[in-house]
């Protein structure tokens, strides 16, 4: 089979600031491509037999120059770039063969063969710029690569670039050897200069770029500064890591995780990364367990790592975050916190459960059924009014006593209820149901830990609207309730 690749482009970044540069054609494409132009500081001229109105009121304000009429040649004189634009595939030809005669680099819209240079899909993060080129020959897999690539590229990356370029030359006289200059860019990469960044604390970013400039030497010699970042894992499916998530688990060096984040979101971290599990088990001290994470963040921090602290849904619902950041706070480690997807959003979503609705419920109540001390009855009470939808978490366990004491309290034995079985997973199962069955369909259908709870009028909802994984049904409920499920009321 005869090798049919195109010749390798050369990549190259244009200056053309104040440079006149041509488009021929003024419809929507056109329009694009002179916006990219004008981004970039160029003198744009327009050439075209009729100017649409946006390009028409861009000549107007006089951000462009406009000639209404067919194509001459002699346009082309004094600029620096051409761009053919129009959808005359005869034109777009004849564009292209005079640039080629006054050797001037020429695009032609959706025609590789006709062009010199190619336009690439652009991660801006001025002054970083990450184009992306397939030379033409699919342009449409290149935008899906500049779109994984945009994941992992903060949007305020541009801020830490433009930091550096101000003190450019500072940095060049305190780092006048190569190796030491690249050890103190990595340096400000991850270390403290960025966080501050990442905080939205410009100031503080500054101040510690001249801090460390002043005392280049001791900078170098400790390159890094250690970090905690508590991330929220989201539930288990690993779509709903936040792109803040996904960024922190690829710049970790060590990750500290729970039993509950799953095998998908850990594939998502930095390959090199130490993976250390700390996720509390039934029947463990939980205290002692809490103190070992605890020791662990403080010692790979002070040793200057980036360490991550994994934990299923977020780390500020149920999962213990509150404590950490006091530990680290008193220790004075630096730290950062991402927000995840907590289980009883994510959970109820995937079911079909809304957790509001206009006619079944007008607050949600999150609820962990481990307490160190027990519900009062006039707790139990303000569970069991209506028109509200309480998700249990850690409920598996105290499931009989949960729906006993919600049914004593004024929750009717037909109160539905929906149990998630490892929600937003592959193996997800769904247990609709009433109240008064609760129990005794659990053991029916084998359904463990981890799950969650859903109980209130909303959850008569989900059979109808449940999309994902598998729907176990209510055997016991009558025949008139199991109608019920199927439509709403």
């Amino acid at each position: 089979m005869p090798d049919t690749r195109s010749p390798a482009l050369f990549p190259l970044f244009a200056d053309l600031d104040g440079r006149p540069v041509l488009v021929v054609g003024a419809g929507s494409v056109a329009e694009r491509k002179v916006r990219r132009l004008l981004a970039c500081g160029a003198q744009v001229r327009v050439g075209a037999e009729q100017i649409g109105e946006a390009l028409a009121q861009l000549a107007q304000q006089g951000t462009i120059a406009c000639t209404q009429a067919s194509f001459d040649p002699s346009w082309l004189d004094d600029v620096w770039l051409v761009v053919a634009a129009t959808d005359d595939p005869a034109l777009n030809r004849q564009v292209s063969a005079a640039a080629r005669s006054r050797r001037l680099w020429c695009n032609v819209v959706d025609d590789a063969a006709l062009s010199s240079y190619h336009s690439p899909a652009v991660i801006d993060r001025a002054p970083l710029v990450v184009a992306v080129s397939s030379g033409g020959s699919a342009p449409a897999l290149a935008r899906r690569v500049r779109a994984q690539i945009e994941t992992v590229l903060p949007p305020f990356l541009g801020r830490l670039f433009s930091l550096a370029e101000s003190r450019r030359t500072a940095i060049r006289r305190a780092f006048p050897d190569l190796s030491r200059r690249r050890a103190f860019y990595d340096w400000l990469l991850d270390g403290p200069v960025w966080q501050a960044l990442r905080r939205a604390r410009g100031q503080e970013a500054c101040d510690g770029l001249a801090r460390a400039l002043n005392d280049a030497e001791s900078q170098t010699e400790k390159p890094g500064t250690g970090r905690v970042t508590l991330v929220g894992g989201g539930p288990g499916d690993p779509d709903l890591l936040t792109l803040a998530g996904l960024r922190a688990l690829q710049t970790a060096d060590v990750i500290l995780y729970d039993h509950l984040v799953g095998e998908a979101v850990l594939d998502l971290a930095r390959r090199d990364a130490e993976r250390i599990p700390v996720g509390k088990r039934p029947g463990e001290d939980h205290d002692a367990t809490q103190a070992r994470i605890h020791a662990l963040m403080l010692m790979h921090a002070s040793a200057g790592r980036h360490v991550v602290r994994l934990k299923g849904g977020d780390s500020f619902i149920f999962g213990r975050g509150g404590e950490e950041l006091e530990y680290l706070a008193d220790h004075g480690v630096a730290y950062a916190v991402v927000p995840g997807v907590t289980a009883a959003l994510a959970c109820a979503a995937y079911a079909g459960v809304p957790l509001t609705h206009r006619d079944h419920a007008q607050s949600v109540r999150l609820i962990t059924a481990h307490r160190r001390d027990a519900w009062t009855e006039r707790e139990w009470q303000d569970l069991a009014r209506p028109g509200q939808t309480l998700a249990f978490y850690m409920g598996v366990a105290h499931l009989e006593q949960l729906a006993h004491q919600l049914q004593k309290h004024g929750c009717s034995p037909d109160t539905p209820f929906a149990l998630v079985e490892h929600g937003t997973r592959e193996q997800q199962r769904v247990l609709y149901g009433e109240l008064g069955n609760l129990p005794a369909q659990m053991q029916a259908h084998a359904l463990s830990s981890p799950a969650l709870l859903l109980v209130g009028s909303v959850a008569r909802l989900g059979p109808r609207l449940a999309w994902f994984g598998r729907v176990l049904t209510d055997t016991r409920a009558p025949a008139t309730a199991q109608s019920a499920y199927e439509t709403m009321t």
